[in-house]
């Protein structure tokens, strides 16, 4: 199944946080996240909201130059693995950096990750940003697989 579930307006930086915690206190080990979106749309942002949420503490930044990042929680929760699929070349890429074996232990978020890191899993969801002219960001949610309508339905607010 695939299909938009919803759009949100957030219309200031600590709402791109805030809704990035709701959404990573519903995560559990073994989900797959890919956000899409322009340099500047938000992604980073939702990310430290993310782990916000999943209790993961210390800076969240890009991995831009890194690939990945693994986060760990405080709690015993799973741990976060952060990664910039942007400068990958192609699917082997990404089998390199053994990311299925993450996906039964910690939540993944994959930036720039379509095309590529949406081969790991059936079950995933999109989060796709924009920026609007009047710097309101729009973030649509595409569940893909089981599940993910069910869970993010507890998201409203």
């Amino acid at each position: 199944m695939s299909a938009a579930l919803k759009t949100v307006e957030l219309p200031q930086e600590t709402d791109t946080l805030e809704f990035g915690r709701r959404l990573g206190a519903a995560l559990r080990a073994g989900d797959l996240l890919l956000l899409d979106g322009p340099l500047g749309a938000g992604k980073t942002v939702l990310t430290r909201g993310i782990a916000a949420g999943m209790g993961v503490t210390g800076r969240i930044t890009s991995p831009t130059f890194v690939i990945a990042r693994v986060h760990h929680p405080e709690t015993d929760g799973p741990s976060l693995v952060h990664v910039d699929a942007y400068r990958l070349g192609g699917l082997e890429e990404i089998d390199d950096l053994d990311l299925d074996t993450d996906l039964t232990d910690a939540v993944v978020v994959v930036e720039w990750g379509e095309g590529l890191a949406d081969q790991l899993s059936d079950t995933h969801l999109m989060l796709r940003l924009r920026r609007r002219q009047d710097d309101v960001r729009e973030l649509t949610l595409e569940p893909h697989g089981e599940g993910w309508p069910e869970r993010l339905g507890e998201l409203s607010g």
